[in-house]
């Protein structure tokens, strides 16, 4: 659910410093590197002596596996894997520790992780940050002001209005008091919005008496009529487009910086909600060079209508086109920009009684990109949080079904936060997955049950439960930078529903933690059609693999989020040690 990370904010923030990574690092994304596995050779590696969690057919475990040239070639009993050992194998002992796949991150934002880390003022308040009320807020933009040079721009992101003392937005007053002459930008965690201090929005020419874009709004305040500084959705491109790109230098060090904290996290594969050629180039130098250790899937943006640079499948196995994803049909229900089919349950200052969100375009256009689409066999996967939005979505995707044929087409709906009972039942009539950020359920659960949905809309929101009883195979994710990248944590959530305050969100829709693994390995890979190459520990299969300290599916369903990643390999080669 992050614009920032969309086109909008993509748009604003890399420039066509992406295509300058490419042509530096890179003369052009060399042709698929086929590894192979030479028969009846020795293996490269043997991981023995563990606790192998293989997520294939019937789940079976095994105690050793042995990788040559970047893939499984066997797994099973100790004593049997080690005799495919040779002088020049090396032998890795687990000392008994717990092997899964690789995670499958299977939606968020790379780049913009690392990016965030590096270039911007950390504005998340507790257990992600220090942020507890405006002033903190305005300290941490402060500290960053300080060390801007005249003209350059402040930029903070990752506060939570809900979590504030105060409970409110900051405003553009607030800001100023970080810098009343650079120009400062605070994004939401949400990414769905940010506020702007005074300088930005004289930059950007926003009066009063400026109208809201399409898909947009500019909070006015309900007295004065001037605006507050709070941008929501396609208003925010009114003053990111004003911000100065990040040049070449500085993406590679933040696709560098978000390398560590995913392949820290487990992650071997990441699917990257948004981009066109010049992130596909940029993806594949990085491979190339060494700057980013985990496989990448890139689900397009861009307009449909206009036709897509890229076709569907392009690439290898370290960097491919999967389909087209994150265009935001609806917003954030934290932001009250969801579109609900029922009013929100709390409503904030100045908006409307029976106030229910709003979608960025209209249904009639999302139809037309869906066909489109359809029609020229991309995957489809578009965002949408509000069950107002799931019905559109689901409308769009039927009409292309009915006209073009039925086939195994994997369509998804990004987040789909509230669907109800009636659809999920329609997804599985149609074969429409949903891949879940159930994550909400800990970061945004208190604020839903008691500000935004009311309780009995906010126990069934992210229903996995639902959905595995009518056989959908679901996947979980993050949405980092929305929140920390940490496929643990959503699989603590998914078999917990603890939210922040310690309550449990909605019971019924617990899974067993078997379950919740397969949300961030096979069926994540299923998703994207990548079930022959990845998500299990089989052979044939490449050798990404995770290394933990516990075995979640025994360990005591509350500890799962504190069960350290020891060590993450893909392609046969270790990425990260802990």
């Amino acid at each position: 659910m992050c614009t920032l990370c969309g086109d909008v904010g993509r748009r604003a923030l890399i420039g066509g410093s992406l295509a300058a990574v490419a042509s530096a690092m890179l003369p052009a994304l060399p042709a698929a590197a086929g590894e192979r596995t030479a028969p009846g050779a020795a293996a490269d590696t043997i991981y023995h002596r563990g606790a192998v969690l293989t997520m294939g057919p019937g789940h079976r475990r095994a105690e050793a596996i042995a990788v040559k040239g970047g893939r499984i070639v066997a797994v099973g009993k100790d004593h049997a894997i080690r005799r495919l050992a040779g002088p020049g194998t090396e032998l890795v002992d687990l000392k008994g520790r717990t092997v899964l796949p690789g995670f499958i991150d299977a939606h968020s934002h790379a780049p913009y992780p690392g990016l965030v880390k590096l270039y911007f003022a950390d504005l998340s308040s507790p257990p992600v940050g220090t942020v507890t009320d405006v002033a903190s807020l305005v300290a941490a933009l402060k500290a960053k002001a300080d060390g801007t040079a005249p003209g350059g721009w402040v930029r903070g992101w990752g506060y939570d209005q809900t979590l504030l003392a105060e409970g409110r937005h900051p405003t553009a007053a607030d800001l100023d008091r970080a810098s009343s002459t650079l120009p400062i930008w605070a994004a939401h965690t949400n990414g769905h919005m940010g506020v702007a201090n005074s300088v930005a929005l004289k930059l950007a020419g926003i009066t009063k008496d400026t109208p809201n874009p399409a898909g947009g709004v500019i909070v006015k305040d309900p007295a004065t009529g001037e605006p507050t500084g709070l941008l929501q959705e396609s208003a925010q491109n009114l003053v990111n487009r004003l911000q100065p790109a990040f040049g070449a230098d500085q993406l590679t060090a933040g696709a560098r910086a978000t390398s560590e904290l995913f392949t820290a996290a487990g992650v071997t594969t990441s699917v990257i909600a948004g981009g066109g050629a010049d992130l596909y180039a940029a993806l594949g130098a990085w491979h190339k060079t060494g700057v980013i250790g985990f496989r990448s899937l890139l689900m397009l943006s861009g307009d449909p209508l206009a036709g897509l640079p890229l076709a569907e499948g392009t690439g290898d196995e370290w960097v491919r086109v999967s389909g087209y994803g994150e265009s935001v049909y609806d917003g954030s229900i934290q932001g009250y920009t969801g579109y609900l089919t029922k009013p929100y349950h709390k409503l904030a200052d100045g908006l409307p009684d029976g106030y229910r969100g709003y979608t960025n375009y209209g249904p009639d256009l999302l139809k037309a990109r869906v066909d489109r689409l359809y029609a020229d066999g991309y995957a489809i996967r578009i965002h949408g949080n509000g069950d107002a939005a799931i019905d559109d979505l689901l409308d769009a995707y039927e009409a292309a079904i009915k006209k073009h044929g039925q086939r195994d087409h994997r369509l998804r709906i990004e987040h789909a936060q509230t669907a109800r009972e009636d659809q999920l039942d329609r997804m599985r009539r149609l074969g429409v997955q949903a891949s879940f950020f159930v994550s909400h359920t800990y970061y945004w659960g208190d604020q839903h049950r008691d500000i935004f949905l009311g309780p009995e809309r906010a126990s069934r929101i992210s229903p996995l439960r639902s959905a595995q009883r009518r056989g959908l195979r679901s996947s979980v994710h993050l949405d980092s930078p929305v929140v920390p990248q940490s496929p643990l944590q959503a699989v603590w959530s998914a078999v917990n529903r603890i939210t922040r305050s310690g309550r449990v969100l909605g019971p019924e829709q617990r899974i067993t933690p078997l379950r919740a693994l397969r949300a961030v390995t096979i069926d994540a890979a299923w998703q994207h059609f990548e079930e022959h190459s990845r998500g299990s520990i089989e052979p044939g299969k490449l050798a990404d693999l995770v290394v933990l300290s516990d075995d979640p599916v025994t360990a005591h369903p509350k500890k799962i989020k504190d069960i350290r990643v020891l060590r993450t390999i893909v392609g046969g080669k270790t990425v990260h040690t802990a």
